[in-house]
């Protein structure tokens, strides 16, 4: 078993090109499993005697264990894919997985920010964020570095919300992926799919004030990742962990009562171009989405805060 999750780890990565995200998941989704076919002092179910039974006797497990539907189905998936290889090596003959239903997940369509209130948050990182929290403790070095990060900040900020894109898609850019003059980036998407996004003006000042800072930190911290867009202190490529903290620090100190993180950003990227009159297909284009349903989930956003506008406005709402 242990074999058959490495080759279809390999599978992922050569034949597939899963982002490294992706793989993460498999792995440890499809190693639980395999746990769960070990029990203490036995020797490992055969993958030939794994059928639907075992399967659904794994999702109660998960079930006991109170996670959420959406990390099962999730489970699920990387279980059905792991047997569909495992049919297509020889290694099997039947995908069990198939035979067992996904839980129903809850349609929830996200809150998201209006354009004002993006505009607002975005023009209020201006200051540092010690400086509006009224901080004193901080040494005037400490300040300079946090008034430098800032432009690297506002610079993530901008191209999150202004460009759309995926947290994991920012962080891999490389110099060579912005097109300056041209204001477009080319981003390594899902599936290692890459396509081209424009962005717009606010975004393109922002990283002109950013490139001076990253140089800066380049001469004091070079290292292997000196390619990279964006980097920390330490003149490392920033992780998407990284990034999804600042986003949440920043909407922390400006005292906004949001639950903000990158994807929130690319929400609003669509719905609001989605409200502007955009085309559902460029905007599907835009964002990556493989599927035109995915990015139709930005349509009941927008008519969800249309009727909120009527029944807040209307004298006969």
């Amino acid at each position: 078993m242990n074999d058959a999750i490495d080759q279809f780890i390999g599978y992922l990565q050569y034949e597939k090109n899963a982002s490294p995200c992706t793989i993460r998941e498999y792995r440890r989704d499809v190693s639980q499993f395999l746990g769960f076919l070990t029990p203490p002092g036995e020797k490992t179910m055969a993958l030939y005697k794994v059928d639907h039974k075992i399967i659904r006797e794994f999702v109660s497990l998960l079930y006991d264990q109170n996670l959420e539907r959406s990390s099962i189905a999730r489970k699920l998936a990387a279980l059905r894919t792991f047997f569909k290889f495992c049919m297509r090596e020889g290694l099997t003959k039947q995908n069990p997985a198939r035979l067992v239903s996904s839980p129903k997940l809850p349609k929830r369509v996200p809150r998201v920010l209006s354009a004002e209130e993006m505009n607002s948050f975005l023009d209020n990182l201006a200051s540092p964020p010690s400086r509006r929290t009224g901080s004193k403790k901080q040494s005037q070095k400490e300040r300079e570095k946090e008034k430098l990060l800032l432009k690297r900040d506002r610079a993530i900020l901008e191209l999150l919300y202004g460009a759309g894109v995926r947290v994991s898609e920012l962080v891999g850019l490389d110099v060579m992926n912005i097109d300056v003059h041209g204001q477009m980036i080319r981003v390594l998407g899902k599936g290692r799919k890459e396509r081209i996004v424009p962005y717009g003006e606010k975004a393109k000042q922002a990283i002109e004030n950013y490139w001076p800072v990253r140089d800066e930190i380049l001469a004091r911290s070079p290292g292997p990742d000196h390619e990279a867009v964006f980097l920390n202190g330490a003149g490392r490529r920033l992780t998407t962990d990284s990034v999804r903290y600042l986003v949440k620090k920043y909407a922390r100190l400006s005292n906004v009562n949001w639950d903000l993180h990158p994807h929130a950003l690319r929400h609003a990227f669509a719905t609001h171009l989605l409200a502007d009159g955009a085309d559902l297909r460029a905007i599907q284009e835009l964002l990556g989405h493989v599927s035109l349903s995915t990015t139709q989930r930005y349509t009941q956003a927008t008519v969800e805060q249309l009727m909120a506008v009527y029944d807040k406005s209307h004298p006969h709402a």
